[in-house]
């Protein structure tokens, strides 16, 4: 019999989503703070690492924004995943009943 390895509830889909949310949050400022000063050091220098660098940590925010935007939707489960996207709230499945 094997031995049962050790689990952490966090790594589970479905908990802990706040939490997830918030540290890609973090993420999303932090990479968005050093992409705002590769950037503005590269208008300064022009130095090539730091376009790099302001390009990669630009990528970085679009990357985070899709996590914190999963994860809010794993926080919300009656909001559809498709109405996270939009503007406006989820239809309501109501509005389309039948008149008998």
């Amino acid at each position: 019999m094997e031995p049962t390895k050790p689990s952490l509830g966090i790594l589970d889909n479905g908990n802990c989503e706040p939490l997830k949310a918030t540290i890609h949050g973090v993420a999303l400022v932090l990479a968005a703070v050093m992409g705002a000063y590769n950037a503005a050091a590269w208008l300064r220098r022009r130095q090539s690492h730091l376009a790099i660098n302001a390009t990669i940590y630009i990528a970085a925010v679009f990357w985070e924004q899709q996590h914190v935007a999963h994860h809010l939707a794993d926080c919300f489960p009656s909001t559809s995943r498709a109405a996270v996207g939009m503007n406006g709230p989820a239809p309501d499945p109501a509005a389309h009943v039948r008149a008998a």
